[in-house]
């Protein structure tokens, strides 16, 4: 998203962007995604749910996020809905495969398989974070178990590793991401949105050793669930289960139907451990990274900046490279990458 709207929009202020991508397609895990466009309806509602983030930035996206999404309307990115389906959100669903042509249309040159390198001119750094890095994310967010991948493979820190050889420094948050609790079996990339297992807060949670490990409220997003299940032994959870919380709806889908999809579901008298009374149906997951949250510390105008707070000539970041906006929460990433990639754009040409 960020890479793709910051050369679109550059053309259309009159600039010649290339676009060097990584992987060997465009879209990155945009195209993966659910689509979803998203900022909370309220600006208190923004930083009560991510009040460790640097509220600078999320001002930008709070307030240009709607003209950003007319924007890509008016490139043709198919609108699939006009509502987010959350009341605390506004925003549209797009056809992720839809929207990343119609951005791919209008960026001009686009240099797949083509790793970063050396440029002239200004640089936007838009590699998408780093969770694709075991290493990376081993330093920085989940030192006990390796994390499964819930994104595209080619997002691993290359942007980092550029701009902290220049002398940027690093955001807040490192040692946050988001991502979402899947079965702990084989998934690809077309079971992402669809087995993704977001129910925790109706569940009892459980470890590996049968620990009740999250006993409070899990947040609307369960980023908070996840995150502390990637610091469980193995970074796996039991979701334990009775009849009404079966029953509950999440979106579109009951409860039932979300574990119906899950291959590691078992009957209470297959845990590891005793079941808790009333338990219907238990399922093993295994916390999946998505995008990191922390990254490279930006200003208003997507500069990285250095040590002393200094913007580094020619070197801006936009989408996950750029860190610190959602932290302590959940915000939407393809909204931040959107306004950001639109920002570069206007502030490098």
């Amino acid at each position: 998203m960020a890479g793709l709207a910051c050369a679109a929009r550059a053309r259309e202020l009159g600039a010649r962007p290339v676009v060097f991508e990584k992987g060997t397609r465009p879209g990155g895990s945009m195209l993966l995604s659910s689509g979803v466009i998203w900022r909370y309806r309220s600006w208190g509602d923004f930083r009560a749910e991510c009040p460790g983030g640097d509220e600078r930035l999320q001002r930008l996206v709070w307030e240009r996020l709607d003209e950003a999404i007319a924007w890509l309307e008016s490139l043709g990115a198919p609108v699939v809905a006009h509502e987010t389906g959350n009341p605390r959100t506004v925003g549209k669903r797009f056809d992720p495969a839809g929207l990343t042509e119609a951005v791919v249309r209008r960026a001009g040159e686009v240099r797949l398989a083509t790793a970063l390198g050396e440029a002239d001119g200004p640089v936007v750094l838009a590699t998408g974070g780093f969770q694709g890095s075991r290493e990376l994310v081993a330093r920085y967010v989940a030192p006990a178990a390796p994390l499964r991948l819930r994104a595209n493979p080619w997002s691993s820190g290359d942007g980092l590793r550029f701009a902290l050889a220049r002398g940027a420094v690093l955001s807040v948050g490192m040692d946050e991401f988001y991502g979402r609790n899947m079965p702990d079996a084989h998934f690809d990339e077309a079971d992402f949105v669809r087995l993704s297992q977001l129910y925790g807060r109706y569940s009892r949670v459980f470890d590996e050793n049968g620990v009740e490990f999250f006993p409070g409220e899990v947040s609307w997003s369960e980023t908070d669930l996840v995150q502390a299940t990637a610091r469980r032994p193995g970074a796996r959870a039991w979701y334990v289960l009775d009849e009404p919380a079966l029953e509950r709806r999440v979106r579109d889908r009951t409860v039932a139907e979300m574990v119906a999809l899950a291959p590691t579901a078992v009957a209470p008298d297959e845990l590891p451990f005793p079941a808790p009374p009333g338990a219907k149906v238990a399922v093993r997951v295994v916390a999946a990274i998505t995008h990191t949250i922390g990254g490279l510390r930006i200003d208003d105008s997507a500069r990285v900046l250095d040590r002393d707070g200094r913007a580094i000539d020619g070197l801006y970041a936009a989408g996950v490279d750029a860190g610190g906006i959602s932290t302590g929460g959940y915000a939407s990433g393809l909204a931040a990458a959107l306004v950001l990639g639109l920002i570069a754009a206007e502030q490098a040409s």
